[in-house]
């Protein structure tokens, strides 16, 4: 059969059917530990590339024989290399995957959540590679969209095909791990950019701001997306409740974890708001609410339709962040946090306009995984 590319499109869908995937990984090894393809019937084998310049033999006795081997390096062309060995060792069925982790990093899959009471329709945007969730709500036409990334034709093409008009693109939080596609969505659709105004005192551009009351419609058939104030992950963190149904919680509540407050460098100062956000604010709210985060941490977090969400009081039973004693809660927000996303203050001068690295740099930017959980 040879050696055939593989696209991140088509990895991702044997990774959400539980597929069986052998990975022959041949980045470095401290790449491969910090970030790889992650699923619940992966197996990986961890060889540098320059440790099979000359040929596989040397792990011939490691690789399955009768399986498909998955190939993967940073950017495509040293799998590429390393898949004409296995061809060359008789190896038949040996893929690569097309584009390299950085297409996996940047790859969205977009899943229905669900269909809204007035006729509209709610979807997530999954970026399976790097652990970040967008939305798109749409109605009679229009579409809002919360927190884009910045590989934003995923966005467009989508609402283009289906005849809708972006009309409003907004961010719960100035983003730290991964730059936001919000201003590039502004520029390319004509969208009115929402931004809460206490996370964008340094920003270089114009925004509208999203703040508590000013609420955002969509479509004749007026979905209304309500703005809470939820600071503690960042100053100006800023939830919606759509459809009186679901809870858009960015980077402050997720299913398994909770949002930690340090990367502004304001950990202690911010862990306050946090507790009040989560143990207070939230709490009054319906626990009905479908809780719809920024993140996800963990592969078992998707469901079997590959969407994140829980149910607000599923959460306060089962997540360990909405249940600690305020000490043990302290401690836990502010020290033994995972390391910090990899270039950090430059994603997030990126997102205040201040500096305008080229699309390349952007990628290297946000190569890894996120980190915006207090869990590693």
């Amino acid at each position: 059969m040879g050696m055939k590319l593989i696209s991140a499109k088509e990895v991702t869908e044997k990774v959400l059917s539980d597929q069986s995937l052998f990975i022959l990984d041949v980045r470095n090894e401290d790449a491969f530990s910090d970030w790889k393809i992650e699923g619940k019937h992966i197996e990986h084998l961890n060889v540098p590339y320059f440790d099979l310049i000359d040929g596989v033999d040397e792990i011939v006795d490691k690789l399955p024989k009768d399986s498909e081997i998955l190939v993967v390096c940073a950017k495509q062309g040293s799998s590429e290399m390393v898949g004409e060995h296995l061809v060359e060792a008789g190896f038949k069925d040996v893929f690569v995957l097309e584009g390299g982790m950085k297409s996996w990093s940047e790859y969205l899959n977009p899943v229905k959540i669900s269909d809204l009471k007035d006729g509209g329709s709610i979807y997530q945007f999954v970026r399976i590679g790097k652990g970040c969730l967008s939305y798109l709500i749409k109605s009679n036409g229009e579409a809002i969209v919360v927190d884009a990334t910045r590989t934003v034709d995923a966005f467009i093409d989508f609402a283009k095909d289906r005849d809708v008009t972006i009309k409003h693109v907004l961010d719960t939080h100035l983003h730290a791990d991964h730059i936001s596609g919000g201003r590039l969505l502004q520029e390319r659709t004509g969208a009115t950019y929402y931004l809460p105004p206490k996370d964008a005192e340094e920003v270089q551009f114009d925004y509208e701001p999203l703040v508590e009351g000013n609420d955002l419609s969509v479509g004749d058939t007026k979905v209304t997306v309500e703005p809470l104030y939820s600071p503690g992950h960042t100053i100006g963190s800023t939830s919606l409740i759509v459809d009186d149904k679901y809870l858009l919680t960015g980077d402050i509540l997720f299913v398994e974890s909770i949002g930690r407050p340090d990367l502004a460098g304001k950990a202690g100062d911010w862990a306050d708001d946090l507790r009040n956000t989560l143990y207070d604010k939230y709490k009054e709210l319906s626990h009905d609410l479908i809780v719809l985060p920024a993140h996800f941490g963990n592969m078992s977090e998707l469901d079997d339709q590959g969407r994140v969400h829980a149910k607000l009081g599923d959460l306060y039973e089962q997540n360990a962040g909405l249940n600690m004693e305020e000490k043990e809660f302290h401690r836990a927000v502010s020290e033994n946090l995972p390391p910090q996303p990899n270039a950090y203050q430059e994603i997030r001068q990126t997102n205040m306009g201040k500096i305008n690295p080229n699309e390349e740099d952007q990628r290297e930017m946000e190569i890894g995984p996120n980190r915006c959980a207090i869990h590693g």
